[in-house]
């Protein structure tokens, strides 16, 4: 499992996106230990009170635990490996909150423990935390037989489709995937040689370039959002500097946007809105099969939530039975009968608690195989759209590069006029 801890405040925020119903299809609070309340906000807010009476300002540790794409695991499987966390990182027995979430055919988990030790009124220290959950991550994947990322295998791999925070804000902003547009900048400048080379690679995915006002080399889109070339590569400046010399022979962003405008035209920039709107379309029946099947998973559960509350009651009162009470339950107690009968309830309740367990995972597991099913669908529709822009890119490309050959033999022609019938003006 990918694990990913940190020490933060933010009781009331951490909540709320914990029971986020609407980004995640089932979201189902597992387990609140060592609190007053029964719900996570109150729990979460347990922690922020007891906090108060010492100076710590990252009052809690959070955890997520997310296993690799194509893998399942079970709730024994989510709370071994949180109870391995918690050992390694010294939170054993510190008041914590598991919460399960499924999104895209997937279930991830998350975990939130108190770093406040009621008994010193301290924090807990947590030091080289990462270091642990990585360790413990490897020997994870390896336990389960699951595929090891690059990551783990080499120590300090780094994935060069990693994006930062701000390069996906500005994706989101285009309705583009950040993975897209790393994918299109680092193929142009793996084919290219020179900025000439790099400059056509680029247009034909939809970007222009310029110089920054740093004198860096941008690219800039249709929409005149303008991207670092460096930093979408993800390369240094002066790396792209000594393979395409200076930028100070390309246009400034000004000019090359209104060049871009000047350009495009309107009928063909509306072209991609309207991809955008057929996408949205296309994406609707989709998505109220998703919400139906999310609704009637939530009563399938809520229905063996119920069944299972029945069915452990019964049984319960029927070990319950089994204790006599009064003068009898006296002498059973002296004679050791009771402590017999108490053994054999104690038995039984374990091994009913893990029954129920199965069967929740069986119907959690069923349930996902269904959400997969349509999630497939969901990422094919994306592809098709994906390509449609990169159609629609080379497309608008195309124009571009006839209107500019247009101007430029409108040019040549004019300088051939000879001055007698060239129009004069007063």
């Amino acid at each position: 499992m990918i694990l990913k801890g940190s020490q933060r405040a933010g009781a009331n925020n951490l909540s709320t996106h914990l029971m986020n119903d609407k980004d995640n299809d089932h979201v189902n609070v597992y387990e609140l230990r060592g609190f007053m309340s029964n719900d996570l906000h109150g729990s979460l807010s347990e922690i922020h009170a007891i906090s108060k009476g010492t100076k710590c300002s990252q009052f809690m540790f959070s955890l997520s635990l997310s296993p690799p794409k194509d893998a399942t695991a079970n709730e024994d499987d989510f709370v071994k490996a949180i109870e391995q966390a918690e050992l390694k990182l010294g939170l054993d027995h510190q008041p914590r909150a598991i919460v399960f979430h499924e999104k895209e055919g997937r279930r991830h988990a998350h975990v939130v423990w108190s770093r406040i030790n009621t008994d010193s009124m301290t924090a807990i220290n947590l030091p080289h935390f990462k270091r642990k959950l990585n360790d413990l991550a490897r020997d994870l994947y390896l336990e389960h037989g699951w595929q090891l990322p690059d990551g783990f295998k080499h120590g300090h791999g780094k994935n060069p489709l990693n994006f930062t925070l701000a390069e996906w804000q500005q994706a989101k902003r285009l309705k583009i995937d950040p993975r897209e547009i790393k994918q299109d900048f680092a193929e142009a400048w793996q084919r290219s040689d020179g900025i000439k080379a790099f400059s056509n690679a680029m247009a034909e995915k939809g970007y222009y370039l310029a110089k920054g006002d740093r004198r860096g080399f941008v690219a800039i889109n249709i929409q005149g959002e303008v991207f670092s070339v460096p930093k979408w590569i993800g390369i240094k400046t002066k790396e792209v500097k000594e393979k395409f010399g200076n930028p100070d022979s390309l246009q400034s962003v000004v000019e090359t946007t209104d060049k871009i405008k000047n350009l495009v035209k309107d009928k063909l920039v509306t072209f991609t809105h309207d991809v955008d709107q057929k996408h949205s379309d296309d994406f609707k029946p989709l998505m109220l099969q998703k919400q139906d099947m999310i609704t009637l998973h939530k009563q399938e559960r809520k229905v063996t939530k119920n069944g299972q509350q029945k069915r452990w009651n019964a049984e319960h009162q029927t070990r319950m039975q089994r204790l006599n009470t009064g003068f009898r339950g006296l002498w059973d107690k002296i004679s050791g009968a009771s402590g017999k009968i108490k053994k054999q309830n104690a038995l039984e309740a374990t091994k009913y608690i893990k029954r129920d367990q199965i069967q929740r995972d069986r119907l959690v597991f069923a349930q996902i195989k269904d959400r997969q099913k349509l999630q497939k669908e969901v990422e094919a529709l994306r592809r098709k759209h994906s390509l449609n822009r990169t159609l629609l890119a080379r497309e608008i490309n195309q124009t571009i590069q006839i209107s500019e050959l247009n101007g430029q033999r409108d040019q040549s022609q004019s300088r051939r006029i000879p001055r007698s019938h060239q129009r004069s003006f007063p």
